[in-house]
């Protein structure tokens, strides 16, 4: 499974709680993909029971590794993040490292992709617990683009706004940036008008929080990013 299709995905928290009704309604919702991840609180346990939920139906599902602990096997594709705007080491290269000598000969790497973190919300958990740098202005933001597209060709760039909606013109102008990689957006998207601006910027649009908010809105976000894909315009 590969992301290049990916147009919209919904992104589920293991240590967030989702009735059966809502879980099928998300999985039925046509989206592309569903990413099984958090900030904190993710564990092997709440994962294996997230994944057995999901795997009733047929929608393909990631996991994107916040922590080695929660290394679950049973995944289409895992994803890797690296923030890239922070300090600490740890969070570039360094828990990856701890991640690959624990369990290095159990990784699939034929389905394991990197993604590029960019965190632009000082509010945001993953802010918080990275201690990214997120004051950035449009010029350092396309400084760090450049960076993980085409100095380590990562596969997917992820401007990630989470809690708050971003600037869908830095977003936009990151894109067309891309020499290989795909752009993420998530962050603060809460129905589907902002679901089609993010996605009339970005290549992928991930929708997480707002499932957890109302998630009978948030599934129309599903369609508003396939309209704006296919006419290349908000309709």
């Amino acid at each position: 499974m590969q992301v290049a299709g990916w147009e919209h995905v919904f992104k589920l928290d293991p240590d967030k709680t989702l009735s059966d009704e809502t879980l099928e309604a998300i999985c039925e919702s046509g989206t592309d993909a569903l990413v099984i991840g958090g900030s904190s609180g993710v564990t092997y346990d709440n994962t294996v029971d997230l994944l057995a939920r999901v795997r009733r139906y047929e929608v393909p599902c990631a996991l994107e590794l916040s922590t080695p602990e929660a290394a679950v096997p049973g995944f289409d594709l895992y994803l890797v993040p690296l923030v890239l705007n922070t300090e600490r080491g740890a969070w570039i290269t360094g828990r990856q490292a701890e991640g690959v000598l624990g369990y290095g000969p159990l990784i699939p790497w034929e389905a394991t992709l990197a993604e590029g973190y960019i965190i632009l919300n000082a509010e945001a958990e993953a802010a918080r617990v990275t201690e990214a740098q997120t004051e950035l202005d449009e010029e350092r933001t396309l400084a760090y683009v450049d960076v993980a597209d085409r100095l380590m060709r990562l596969p997917i760039i992820y401007l990630e706004y989470s809690g708050r909606f971003g600037d869908m013109e830095r977003v936009r102008r990151a894109r067309r940036r891309l020499a290989q990689g795909r752009l993420f957006y998530g962050g603060g998207i809460a129905d589907a008008e902002q679901a089609a601006a993010a996605a009339l910027a970005a290549d992928t649009v991930v929708v997480g929080n707002a499932l957890y908010a109302d998630w009978r809105t948030a599934l129309h976000t599903v369609d508003a990013v396939k309209r704006v894909k296919r006419e290349g315009k908000l309709v």
